[in-house]
């Protein structure tokens, strides 16, 4: 007898496919450190597909308090934080990003993926409501669905429509709006004033992922809600240390007794292997560096508006975003397959992000800045994007555009 599964895995073919046209875009193994430049196959080639924001994955500073953290208490803890996996480093950097986010309190998982299903799914029951961005992160959908919580979604950043569905539901149901603060594709920022207004309004409680802000907006990089000067205002901030911060895990910070219930309620804390110390030291250094360093986030931002103005004056379209995240409007997902891997065939390793992540008419190619990118990589970038995307018939030649 025929087994569905095995029915069901061999019906996808689509990578094999790709793999087969040449232009399957996924699990390019790296042969050297996180940087501006990358070795893939013995070849360098432009990373512009990192989420190093800072560019702080390959510096001295924290690979030396990786080093130490390991000689100090070995490669892993050997259990959860619930039982013997609590080390004094962990809670040392709970209490140093609690007051880099201006919260009483926080709590660190073993990554940021983990830290949106534990939030997502502690807080709400049967008879309360989840309120998605449409754009959220994935783990915030994943973890709605470890809720038995209905799940609401409103337009993209639209404040009218989030406000609509909001006015409909029940006055004594729990209401969690989750938002990220970046998007992490589009690169615009979450209408934040707005959404706490909607939020006091109608009693909801605000939820922002910092996963791509911290380190990128906000006083000293502090996310979202400093970058608006509301930091007393946001009920429950998230975030990982993967990218800004150079490391592993990831966060939720706010009230005392909001992370004493998730210590208490959160499964996947409770359920997985706690933070390894050398990725809790190495996250520590990565914030001294971002609390007294100043000029990586202005080298990362001067960066940003240079690459924006030169994928402008090419004709490109990147749509809304406001971020060192620069989506290239491809919207065909066969020439974004195509133009990736003619790209990394000319020395320029970016992102492709297709359907099922965005609307089939919204593939896109993920360009995102580095602190330490040079003008001169930015300018090889753009040149060798440009004439791929002529190649591929994406971009009308300049002259036509004038």
């Amino acid at each position: 007898m025929s087994k569905p599964l095995q029915a069901r895995i061999a019906a996808y073919t689509a990578a094999k496919e790709a793999r087969a046209q040449g232009i399957y875009p996924y699990f390019r193994p790296i042969e050297s450190a996180q940087d501006t430049e990358v070795v893939i196959q013995g070849k360098r080639v432009l990373m512009f597909g990192s989420n190093s924001y800072l560019g702080l994955t390959n510096h001295p500073r924290i690979k030396e308090a990786a080093y130490k953290a390991v000689e100090k208490y070995g490669t892993g803890c050997a259990g959860s934080r619930f039982l013997n996996g609590t080390l004094d480093i962990h809670v040392e950097l709970e209490e140093r990003i609690a007051a880099f986010t201006g919260k009483q309190a926080a709590l660190i998982f073993s990554t940021g993926f983990q830290v949106n299903l534990g939030v997502m799914s502690s807080f709400t029951g049967r008879n309360d409501y989840l309120i998605l961005d449409e754009y959220d992160h994935a783990s915030i959908y994943d973890g709605t669905r470890l809720s038995f919580s209905r799940v609401i979604k409103y337009a993209h950043n639209d404040m009218a429509d989030l406000a609509r569905r909001l006015s409909v539901l029940p006055e004594e149901s729990i209401k969690v709006i989750a938002v990220d603060g970046i998007f992490s594709m589009e690169g615009d920022i979450a209408k934040l004033p707005e959404i706490i207004a909607i939020a006091d309004q109608f009693g909801a409680t605000v939820v922002v992922d910092d996963a791509h802000s911290l380190g990128v907006i906000g006083v000293k990089g502090a996310g979202t809600a400093s970058h608006f000067g509301l930091d007393d205002k946001v009920d429950i901030i998230t975030g990982t240390f993967s990218k800004s911060l150079a490391s592993l895990g990831g966060f939720v910070a706010s009230d005392a007794d909001t992370i004493d219930y998730l210590k208490h309620h959160a499964r996947s804390l409770i359920f997985s292997a706690s933070m390894t110390p050398a990725s809790a030291a190495s996250t520590l250094a990565a914030l001294d560096i971002i609390e007294t360093e100043p000029e990586h986030m202005e080298n990362l931002w001067r960066n940003t508006r240079y690459a924006m103005n030169l994928l402008q004056e090419e004709g490109f379209d990147i749509g809304a975003t406001e971020s060192p995240i620069l989506p290239i409007y491809v919207r065909d997902n066969a020439k974004t397959f195509a133009v990736t891997s003619l790209l990394q065939q000319e020395g320029v390793f970016v992102n492709p992000v297709v359907s099922p992540a965005v609307p089939s008419d919204s593939s896109l190619l993920r360009f995102s800045l580095m602190a330490t990118h040079s003008f001169s990589q930015i300018e090889e970038a753009v040149e060798k994007i440009a004439r791929v995307f002529r190649q591929v018939g994406v971009l009308e030649l300049k002259e036509r555009i004038k």
